[in-house]
C-alpha cells in the first residue's frame, strides 16, 4: 500500500492539434493534487506545440524532439517520471471525470496491488457526448490475455518500480509492445 501516492501521468503527442488541449485540461481538472504531468512530443509540425505552450508552465516535464514512435516516447516519459504510479493518457484521450486520479490513489492506498485498470468509453471525435463503444474491463484473467485480450493505455496504472524491475516497452515489437509489456 502506498499512502498519498505520487501519480505520474504521461501524454505522448505527435501532430495532435485537434485534441491536445482537451487532454491537458483533463489532467489539470483532476481533484487529486499529488500528480506529476509529463508531456512528450515527437516533433509536431502542426499547431500542437503552440497549444502546449499555453500550458507549459504547469507541465512538470516537457520535451519535443523526433523519436522512434509512440513506444519510444512512452519510454522517455516513464524514464523521466518520479511518481510511485505511472499512467499514460494519450493525446486524444480524456479522463471521464475529475476524480479518476483520486480514485486510483485511494485504491493504491488501500490495497496491496502492483497495477490496476478500468473501463474505457470510446466517443466520437466530433462529439464527445456520443458513445461509440464501451470497453468493460472485467476481472483480470491470464487466459484472456494469452488469447489476445489487451488493456487500454488510459485505464492502466502501474507502480513505477515494475518498469524498473521488468523494463520498458520493446520498441522493436511495434504495436505488439503493449501486449508484451502487459
Amino acid at each position: 500500500m502506498i499512502e498519498n501516492p505520487k501519480i505520474s501521468i504521461i501524454t505522448v503527442a505527435l501532430n495532435s492539434q485537434s485534441t491536445i488541449a482537451q487532454t491537458i485540461e483533463s489532467v489539470f481538472a483532476q481533484d487529486y493534487n499529488n500528480v506529476e504531468y509529463i508531456l512528450i512530443d515527437g516533433g509536431s509540425n502542426d499547431w500542437t506545440l503552440d497549444i502546449i505552450n499555453n500550458y507549459v508552465n504547469d507541465i512538470d516535464y516537457f520535451i519535443s524532439e523526433v523519436d522512434n514512435g509512440i513506444y519510444d516516447a512512452m519510454n522517455k516519459g516513464i524514464k523521466a517520471s518520479t511518481g510511485d504510479i505511472v499512467g499514460i493518457l494519450n493525446s486524444d484521450d480524456v479522463y471521464e471525470n475529475n476524480f479518476v486520479l483520486s480514485d486510483v490513489a485511494r485504491i493504491f492506498s488501500q490495497k496491496e496491488i502492483d497495477c490496476l485498470y478500468g473501463d474505457l468509453v470510446y466517443v466520437k471525435t466530433s462529439n464527445a457526448s456520443e458513445i461509440t463503444r464501451y470497453w468493460k474491463s472485467g476481472s483480470f484473467n491470464q487466459l484472456k490475455l494469452n488469447t489476445g485480450w489487451m488493456l487500454p493505455h488510459p485505464t492502466l496504472f502501474v507502480k513505477k518500480e515494475l518498469y524498473t524491475l521488468y523494463g520498458l516497452y520493446n520498441t522493436e515489437l511495434k504495436s505488439a509492445a503493449d501486449y508484451e509489456i502487459i
